[in-house]
Order: C-alpha cells, then sequence, then structure tokens
C-alpha cells in the first residue's frame, strides 16, 4: 500500500504536469510562427542556438539550485522534440 504522504504529493505532480502541458501548448504555437518565418528546412537546426540555449539553461539552473543533469536532459530531449515537430510540419522546400 502506498502511504498517504505520496499519494498527496503525486496528486500535486499531476497538477503540476498539468501546468506544463499548457506551458508545452504555448511553446508549441510560438514554434508554429518560428516554422512560418524559416524559408528552408536547412534553416530549422541552428546549432549556435542551441548551444547559447543550454549554456543559459545550465547558469540558470545552478543559480537556483537545481540539479544541472536533469535541467539539461529536459531541455536537450524538448529541443530534439521540437526539431522533430519542425520538420513534420515544414511546409516549403
Amino acid at each position: 500500500m502506498v502511504n498517504k504522504n505520496i499519494v498527496k504529493i503525486r496528486k500535486k505532480l499531476d497538477k503540476l504536469d498539468n501546468q506544463l502541458l499548457d506551458i508545452i501548448k504555448k511553446r508549441s504555437k510560438l514554434v508554429d510562427l518560428v516554422i512560418k518565418n524559416k524559408k528552408f528546412k536547412k534553416d530549422i537546426v541552428d546549432k549556435k542556438r542551441i548551444a547559447i540555449i543550454l549554456k543559459n539553461i545550465s547558469k540558470k539552473s545552478k543559480r537556483k539550485k537545481i540539479d544541472t543533469i536533469v535541467t539539461n536532459r529536459i531541455w536537450k530531449n524538448m529541443i530534439n522534440a521540437f526539431i522533430d515537430y519542425e520538420f513534420r510540419n515544414f511546409k516549403k522546400k
């Protein structure tokens, strides 16, 4: 049997997950705007921008005392997921 504290904490995690889904939806809409402003498929992956984002996330994570390995993995996965999303939704040549 799962203890009552874990059940309460999991409910809070579920609520937070719902908020994350709302944020991902907002991010998707912004990525849709980026796609519309890119002319070529080759413009989808911007390695310099990715490196800057990951460096900034690492700095911010340290400042906020968040495990940098966790945030780095989350952002790398999110970036890769949205790169895939852009390729699947890019309509031009």
